[in-house]
């Protein structure tokens, strides 16, 4: 009896595992396929970046060009100041990263680990924020870095990230909250102060959500087009994305230039998140574990 009872318990187990390994191999199929649509692109891209003006329009697509003309890239770079446009750019996200992870970190430790009256609704108000369209405050904030005499450089880039990012902000204190209190409790007890909590206690536990707010803020202020374009009126200053934006103007027409610098401009992107994703997912999959 035992016999017949331990045999249909054995089948059920074994079909039980054989489900499983095909709902994983669905997930990773779907994965691979959704991986494959998003990298298609980009791989066309740096193709048509090395081929010749007559194999860019060809009736079917050609994935890996014959020649491979490497100096594409070499016209592309020369064909716009490029070292410039990369030095203003690192500029302007090195102060985004800084103004946004100093000014988030901050606002974000006192509502998750401060109490005072009116800290719930205050932190409402902040969420509420992030609905707002920013083409909403855009004229509004150009009639002011216009009256305080900003445009044309790059203060109207730089200075508003060190006054807070309500994302950055509601991020780091989902963080924040995941830390027992007890910790602070116990500094608090030696005798810490509340900033000295912060910064020898709160922060370091923090490197994984603070290095997700840095590589947000760096590649929104990387990829950010449309504040250089509207501020920055001197081409000594523009940044990559306005400076690329020069150069389709200039060589519509040569399309493998045109994909060798956006090649170009895109490369960085890919390296950063590159060494940085395993912190980068660990920050995304630990924040907001705790309300």
């Amino acid at each position: 009896m035992r016999n017949g009872q331990s045999q249909p318990f054995a089948t059920w187990k074994h079909s039980k595992v054989w489900r499983r390994r095909i709902a994983v191999a669905a997930v990773y199929l779907v994965l691979i396929a959704l991986s494959i649509s998003f990298l298609a692109p980009f791989a066309l891209m740096v193709s048509t970046s090395l081929k010749t003006d007559d194999r860019i329009f060809t009736e079917s697509i050609e994935w890996i060009p014959r020649p491979i003309r490497w100096q594409n890239y070499v016209e592309a770079l020369e064909s716009f100041p490029f070292l410039l446009y990369l030095r203003n750019t690192l500029f302007v996200c090195a102060m985004v990263v800084v103004g946004t992870v100093l000014s988030s970190a901050l606002p974000a430790y006192a509502f998750a680990r401060l109490r005072w009256r009116g800290r719930d609704v205050l932190f409402l108000i902040m969420l509420m924020t992030i609905m707002l369209p920013a083409q909403v405050t855009m004229l509004p904030l150009f009639v002011l870095f216009r009256t305080l005499g900003w445009t044309g450089t790059y203060l109207p880039l730089i200075i508003p990230p060190f006054f807070g990012s309500a994302f950055a902000i509601f991020l780091l204190r989902q963080f924040f909250l995941t830390i027992p209190q007890e910790l602070s409790d116990a500094a608090r007890l030696d005798g810490c102060s509340e900033w000295r909590i912060f910064w020898q206690i709160i922060v370091p536990l923090s490197v994984p959500a603070l290095a997700t707010v840095a590589l947000f803020a760096f590649i929104g202020a990387w990829t950010d087009f449309i504040n250089p374009l509207i501020y920055l009126t001197d081409e000594s200053t523009y940044t990559l994305a306005v400076g690329l934006q020069t150069f389709v103007g200039r060589h519509s027409s040569e399309w493998n230039l045109l994909m060798a610098a956006a090649t170009v401009v895109t490369l960085p992107l890919m390296v950063v998140f590159f060494f940085t994703q395993k912190l980068f997912i660990e920050g995304i999959t630990l924040t907001g574990m705790k309300g």
